[in-house]
């Protein structure tokens, strides 16, 4: 008896992938929006800033980075945005925890009109400030009253104090919320459990609050420190003669004195601050969020 070897099918050869022509659709309006939003106006402003009638261009970066105004916008700058950083995160931090724990009538008012100082425009507050602190303002006017004084003690809207004391103003919002939705993450019974073991409330709030608080309040500070990088309106409106920040300057190279080249290099360099802090905070912030995970998973 002789066993037949039938021969397997030879295998069917492999179709060609279809090209994916619904991604590249979708990916493509995007990818042009972004190109033409955001890096070609970029690129516009560097190829400014190596425009020059005479000479070669680095001369307009030789000449505006050696300049003493610049180095002193650029000092300026960092410093307001700093403090202005400093004091929306102790002011925020200090509003969320007494909002989210401790209860009180009217905390509903008060969330809802800080979140109501989002939706203004930044001049706005400058105007509010200059009506109550200004050497005309409300309070001054009360104080002149009281003590009898001609002229009010208050002047220092035109100062880096103002700046900073507006900034912090309009700015501190952007800290309260994330650090609200934060806080609204840990467990009650987490509070409770700590207190039954004793804890006082300052040691609940450094072992189990602030902990699970850190990656929204770095969030939060870091959007702070770009946006007061950038503000230009609080500085305009406040009248300030004597505080000259980078985006001052560049208002002040490319406006009023038509310096368009001297006022792309500064451009270029505030892009630059920008990105280097946003990178560092992305570098920073996936550090801090992955070392936790890894504490997490070494614990289970």
């Amino acid at each position: 008896m002789t066993a037949t070897l039938e021969r397997p099918p030879a295998p069917a050869p492999p179709r060609p992938e279809p090209v994916r022509w619904r991604g590249i659709a979708w990916t493509l309006p995007p990818l042009l929006l972004v190109l033409g939003f955001a890096a070609y106006p970029m690129a516009r402003v560097l190829t400014e800033s190596l425009d020059s009638e005479t000479g070669s261009g680095l001369d307009n970066w030789s000449g505006v980075l050696r300049s003493e105004l610049f180095r002193t916008a650029l000092w300026r700058t960092v410093q307001i945005a700093a403090l202005s950083t400093v004091g929306c995160l102790i002011l925020g931090t200090f509003l969320a925890l007494v909002l989210a724990f401790v209860p009180f009538t009217g905390s509903k008012v008060v969330g809802r009109l800080i979140d109501a100082v989002l939706s203004v425009p930044s001049f706005l507050i400058t105007l509010a400030f200059t009506f109550l602190y200004g050497t005309a303002g409300a309070v001054n006017a009360l104080i002149a009253r009281i003590t009898g004084d001609a002229d009010g003690p208050l002047n220092f809207l035109g100062t880096p104090l103002g700046v900073i004391a507006a900034e912090i103003t309009f700015f501190t919002p952007f800290v309260v919320r994330p650090l609200l939705a934060a806080f609204t993450q840990i467990l009650r019974e987490q509070l409770d459990v700590a207190a039954s073991l004793g804890a006082s409330p300052l040691r609940v709030l450094r072992t189990v609050v602030m902990p699970e608080a850190w990656p929204a309040l770095l969030a939060g500070g870091s959007l702070v420190l770009l946006l007061t990088l950038n503000e230009f309106g609080i500085v305009l409106f406040t009248g300030a003669k004597d505080v000259v920040t980078l985006p001052v300057l560049i208002y002040t190279r490319g406006i009023v004195t038509f310096d368009l080249p001297g006022a792309a290099v500064i451009a270029t360099v505030q892009v630059a601050l920008s990105l280097t802090l946003y990178c560092t905070y992305r570098f920073v912030f996936a550090r801090l969020t992955g070392g936790s995970r890894a504490a997490v998973d070494d614990k289970i």
